[in-house]
């Protein structure tokens, strides 16, 4: 191949200029956001997720919960997200900044979960699904333990039909920490870049 070495060049040159627009553009462009500061609320969005929170993280990336929930709210037009209640707003880079691993996914056979603390206040509700499972999600069983009650029951016993007596089933730290994680799943906060575009109005010709 007398004109290899053009080749191999030519298919090198269009690599590394793909690779430096859609990765090191991006990285510049998105990279650098920071949280927003809001001198109106006294803080700054999104705020870091910690203690039992962030290590339910974790436990949701390993669970693979992002197989069948995603967590994006797409943008009026795209999808009827805020109409089934996923969302006030379109999800933005910014709500992303404080996580390492991004919990996108790419399949809903179950409900957006961006904004579920906002729309689910109860830890027992999920503690139940999360055993029980239902018509359409497993049960994660696993997540929890069956031990003779000692004193008092734990308020976070799950009902379980047939327990033996003198007996609770409760949850593991995985699944407390689990539950504590989707309860701090809040996006409500409105940043200036997720309103919806909207074109400038032409003036109306003068007559």
């Amino acid at each position: 191949m007398k004109n290899g070495p053009f080749l191999f060049t030519g298919v090198f040159l269009a690599i590394l200029i793909s690779f430096s627009a859609l990765v090191l553009g991006s990285h510049s462009q998105l990279g650098g956001l920071t949280p927003y500061h809001d001198d109106t609320e006294g803080g700054s969005f999104p705020q870091r997720t910690s203690g039992l929170a962030a290590r339910g993280q974790l436990v949701y990336a390993d669970l693979g919960c992002a197989a069948c929930h995603t967590q994006q709210v797409r943008r009026p037009g795209y999808g009827s997200d805020k109409d089934r209640g996923w969302g006030e707003r379109q999800s933005v880079a910014r709500d992303y900044i404080h996580q390492a691993r991004p919990q996108l996914g790419a399949s809903r056979l179950g409900p957006d979960l961006t904004n579920l603390g906002a729309r689910q206040k109860s830890e027992e509700a999920l503690l139940g699904l999360l055993y029980h499972g239902s018509a359409t999600h497993p049960g994660y069983s696993f997540l929890f333990e069956t031990r003779a009650i000692a004193g008092e029951s734990s308020p976070r016993a799950v009902k379980v039909a047939g327990q033996a007596a003198g007996h609770e089933t409760v949850p593991t730290e995985r699944a407390r920490a689990l539950v504590a994680y989707l309860l701090s799943l809040n996006t409500s906060y409105d940043y200036p870049e997720a309103k919806p575009y909207e074109p400038a109005k032409k003036e109306e010709a003068k007559k």
